[in-house]
């Protein structure tokens, strides 16, 4: 016998308009992964009917899930990760450098290290309701993107702080090198975002989308190249990379976006030029107003260094 529940929603009209493998992974707290396999597997259902996962869902239409069987009782991974920089730690919440080539969690063909199972390894106490394989997680960064990552520790600094970022309260800063020199040097990319229509793996900007809004503002010119700082008023996944590339403007090494592998070769870089170098945030549980900065990594300050004979006037 199955004990598998299921379950009956009424699509909240949050997320009316979304593909229902987008709605169902908030709604639900699954990971893609998952609610893509309950697509697949006839498990999600309106009407009586199979649902695809490119369906977009509408406010207050039924669906019917039967949930995949628990799995809490799987250990995480732990993942001893040399170069993980602790830079903030109390009862409830650690601030991470986190180092490139370290996925957030785990996830279904990573075997690489995370952030999870390398602070659970540390020692750090990581227990919050949720996803088993997603303990902690309030934000992510890509595997090929190094800087700062909050990991909430209790159940109470989860919820809070899933909640400042659905209601961007938390600033964050990144510094991105990017192709060409942007023109005019400050402004704002504002262009829906969603998976692309190919390409699973990537995404792109698609006018259905959902509202992504960059804001950007030139440091400094090199020779062919522009250093960016970015702030993110929204967090979509790939959101900077994918708005940059809309311009023609990809981030240096980034070839799954266009990039020009030539000149990603000749500054050694082989990762997006990308790093996570501010967040500012409430503390969840005092409320007081934290503040944190991290260094650029070997990799990005060698690419810089190759260009300092560059600069522009």
């Amino acid at each position: 016998m199955s004990n598998r529940e299921h379950r009956t929603l009424s699509v909240p009209e949050g997320v009316a308009g979304e593909r229902i493998d987008s709605a169902l992974t908030r709604v639900l707290g699954l990971s893609r992964t998952a609610v893509v396999k309950l697509l697949e597997d006839g498990d999600i259902t309106t009407s009586g009917k199979a649902m695809a996962k490119s369906e977009r869902v509408s406010a207050h239409q039924i669906i019917e899930v039967l949930m995949p069987a628990p799995i809490n009782q799987d250990p995480i991974p732990l993942t001893p990760l040399e170069g993980l920089s602790i830079v903030y730690d109390d009862d409830a919440i650690v601030v991470i450098d986190k180092p490139v080539g370290c996925a957030a969690h785990p996830s279904p063909g990573w075997m690489g290290p995370t952030v999870v199972g390398a602070l659970m390894a540390a020692g750090y106490s990581i227990s919050t309701s949720g996803a088993a394989e997603r303990q902690g997680i309030v934000h992510r960064l890509d595997v090929g993107t190094s800087g700062l990552m909050i990991v909430a520790k209790s159940d109470r600094a989860f919820r809070v702080l899933k909640d400042a970022f659905r209601n961007r309260m938390v600033d964050k800063m990144y510094h991105a090198l990017i192709q060409g020199h942007m023109d005019p040097a400050s402004g704002t990319i504002d262009a829906p975002i969603d998976r692309h229509p190919k390409e699973d793996h990537r995404f792109a900007v698609v006018a259905t989308g959902k509202d992504s809004i960059t804001h950007y503002e030139v440091i400094e010119f090199y020779r062919g190249v522009s250093l960016v700082k970015v702030e993110l008023e929204t967090g979509r996944t790939h959101q900077i990379r994918v708005h940059f590339s809309a311009l023609n403007h990809p981030l240096v090494g980034d070839t799954t976006y266009g990039a020009d592998p030539v000149l990603a070769k000749s500054l050694e870089m082989r990762r997006p030029w990308l790093h996570a170098k501010e967040l500012s945030f409430d503390h969840p549980i005092t409320g007081e107003h934290l503040s944190f900065c991290a260094p650029y990594p070997a990799d990005l300050t060698r690419s810089l260094a190759l260009l300092s004979d560059a600069v522009l006037p």
